[in-house]
């Protein structure tokens, strides 16, 4: 039984419809995350989860019990759910200490301060209870909010975009340190977010949300190498689309090369197996795009973003075509020099022209071959 469950569950304001037949499940003690551009509905999605916002259909289970249905809303109060905030949300007045234990009011005095005194040390915070909140940094606020709503040790945990107020330094530091706080404490959490590196470095499993619905529900790593749609393809990381012609069941020629899959490629939905000439999209990243001096294929550098240890180059090739190349920062090429490279693909990622669903993301053992 999950711990979590969203059952094909709808949401509308007047006749909008925010939310379509969403469904989810996650295990106990999994991080999950709702990833999508602003207004797809993810944090509705948060909000119904915690009893704010009633369902119109569908359910929501928590560890197997009912707590929103069309008959049914258990109120917010009683689902033992904790909730961070991007505002953190710390009372000014109140310390530390008093702001981590504000939700055990009901135990007693010495129980209480052990609980503080427990999460303090977890979130790195030992022995500074007694300061109040704008004695803290932006950070150690965050993990003084984080701490408070894991001392009443809910069932689940929401976090809705929690590191948007932090820069980028602190956001991606902080946000493995929220991981590591919330396993290292086996709660069950949810995370709410538009950046990709936040959820990548955060959560187990990741919804990919657009028009109130889960593209695609799955792990970091099959997401990005995987997709299971177009949007998917297109809102994960970062590629560029060429056409390809299938020559066989186990290849597909693009302009770079020839593609060997380890198992056949199929062109289209429900048509089996695919005959020579079919065309194609195939989803190319820049990690599948080499740089290579000794190569004889060449592509000509018309932008460069520089990145620290690498430099992303978009590169045309010689149809007019471009596609994208992150090379070690090294290799400092100009706009306008033609430089060497090749295929390296470890994942044949395909797409039947005119269809938004992907036709095979094949896994393979070792990178795939590519003939010239």
């Amino acid at each position: 039984m999950s711990h979590l469950e969203l059952a094909s569950i709808d949401l509308a304001y007047g006749g909008h419809q925010v939310v379509r037949k969403l469904s989810l499940r996650l295990e106990t003690g999994s991080i999950g995350c709702l990833l999508g551009p602003s207004g797809c509905g993810k944090t509705t999605v948060l909000r119904c989860i915690a009893g704010f916002e009633p369902v119109l259909a569908g359910e929501i289970r928590l560890d197997g019990q009912l707590v929103s249905g069309r008959d049914e809303h258990l109120p917010p109060e009683q689902r033992r759910i904790g909730m961070v905030f991007q505002d953190y949300a710390l009372f000014p007045h109140l310390s530390i200490a008093d702001n981590i234990g504000f939700g055990l009011r009901r135990l007693e005095p010495q129980q209480r301060r052990e609980r503080v005194g427990e999460l303090l040390r977890v979130v790195g915070l030992a022995n500074q209870g007694h300061k109040y909140p704008h004695e803290m940094s932006g950070g150690q606020q965050q993990r003084v909010a984080l701490a408070r709503a894991l001392a009443p040790r809910p069932s689940l945990l929401l976090l809705d975009e929690p590191f948007s107020n932090l820069d980028v330094e602190l956001r991606e530091r902080l946000s493995y340190e929220v991981r590591d706080i919330i396993k290292a404490t086996n709660t069950t959490a949810i995370l709410v977010t538009h950046d990709q590196n936040e959820a990548f470095a955060v959560a187990d499993e990741i919804g990919i949300m657009n028009e109130g619905r889960i593209q695609q529900w799955d792990t970091p790593y099959n997401l990005y190498h995987r997709p299971g749609n177009r949007f998917v393809a297109d809102f994960i990381g970062q590629g560029v689309f060429l056409q390809g012609v299938v020559l066989n069941d186990h290849q597909v020629r693009v302009e770079l090369g020839t593609l060997n899959s380890a198992i056949p490629v199929e062109c289209g939905i429900g048509c089996g197996n695919c005959g020579r000439d079919c065309t194609v999209s195939v989803l190319l990243r820049p990690d599948d795009v080499v740089h290579d001096d000794s190569s004889t294929l060449k592509a000509e550098v018309v932008h460069k973003a520089f990145r620290g240890a690498d430099i992303l180059y978009t590169l045309r090739l010689k149809s007019g075509a471009k596609v994208l190349s992150l090379v070690p920062s090294h290799h400092n090429h100009a706009i306008g020099e033609r430089i060497g490279i090749r295929l390296d693909v470890d994942h044949v990622v395909t797409f039947h022209d005119g269809s938004d669903e992907a036709v095979r993301a094949v896994p393979v053992q070792g990178p795939v071959a590519v003939n010239r």
